[in-house]
């Protein structure tokens, strides 16, 4: 026989679940629909004065999706090319000025920068976004249009959060692609909800007390889309095709732990490397680790062009 203060303790999670499963269901579209960064003039401005500063030549790129979408970014090549190209993917709710710090870096080396706005964000068109379904196949475009433009010896791809989950997915399915840099990309859309679910306190209060608002998301979400939130899966990518990985997560990344990393590290079939940034918080390794990371990528990129 069950004690009062059981029964009153299953009643309170009861009703805690359930307020979960109705607030899933009201995010669900809210992820296909995430935060749009518009680029402003003072980007832009800015921006320009840093590839002016480094004689770098800029010029607007745009091309459009299988489904007619407008992809903007900018075409940055080096002063002194060296041959290779390096297309750079920004995390959730940014735009393409974002990623102009690895781009600078990665000029003073060499290396031709193509900065996009991923669909729906920044400048850039399409309805929704989808954390890479979609996306990889705007990767493809985007390569098509730089291959029959520029002399390309060896095309990378570089990306940070969704970005690194975008480009480990596009990778997998363009064989051109020699080698990836992905910084605290997610493993799976539905491992991830549950870090959301469990509002970036511990994925085990999103797997159990929150679960039902990360089932019911993502229902919502599969519906919206079209598309199963499974396919949505950079461990997957690796493990379909041999390309060059390089990992890198933050200790301190609360928002996409270090397990994600992990996961996609023992699922790549191609040379890996997983480097865990000590003090790192999300997005922060550039900044913490700031002369390593540049050796590292730059290390990388090196090996995998050989």
């Amino acid at each position: 026989m069950f004690t009062k203060p059981l029964v009153v303790l299953a009643a309170i999670v009861a009703a805690v679940m359930a307020t979960a499963a109705a607030v899933g269901v009201k995010l669900g579209s809210g992820i296909l629909h995430p935060y749009r960064k518009h680029l402003t003039a003072d980007e832009i401005s800015v921006s320009t004065r840093r590839f002016v500063a480094m004689h770098a030549a800029c010029s607007d790129f745009d091309v459009t999706a299988l489904d007619g979408a407008k992809l903007r970014g900018w075409k940055v090549s080096a002063e002194t090319p060296n041959g290779d190209w390096v297309v750079i993917f920004h995390g959730l709710g940014n735009n393409r000025s974002g990623q102009v710090g690895y781009a600078q870096f990665l000029l003073a080396h060499g290396y031709g920068a193509l900065l996009m706005d991923s669909r729906a964000q920044g400048e850039s068109g399409g309805d929704i976004g989808t954390y890479g379904w979609i996306e990889r196949n705007d990767a493809k475009v985007i390569d098509d249009a730089l291959l029959s433009g520029e002399p390309v010896r060896h095309l990378f791809y570089f990306g940070e959060s969704m970005g690194a989950a975008i480009a480990l997915q596009a990778a997998a399915v363009d064989p051109r692609v020699d080698g990836v840099v992905a910084e605290d990309p997610f493993s799976n859309l539905r491992e991830e909800t549950y870090d959301y679910a469990g509002l970036e306190f511990s994925p085990l209060l999103g797997k159990t007390l929150f679960r039902p608002a990360a089932i019911m998301a993502l229902l919502q979400a599969e519906k919206d889309g079209g598309f199963k939130a499974d396919y949505v899966s950079p461990e997957k990518a690796v493990a379909s095709r041999p390309f060059s990985v390089l990992l890198i997560c933050g200790s301190e990344d609360h928002k996409i732990p270090c397990r994600h990393a992990r996961r996609i590290y023992e699922r790549a079939i191609g040379p890996k490397e997983l480097w865990i940034v000590r003090g790192a918080g999300h997005s922060m390794a550039y900044g913490v680790q700031h002369d390593e990371f540049e050796r590292r990528v730059l290390n990388f990129y090196g090996t995998a062009a050989k």
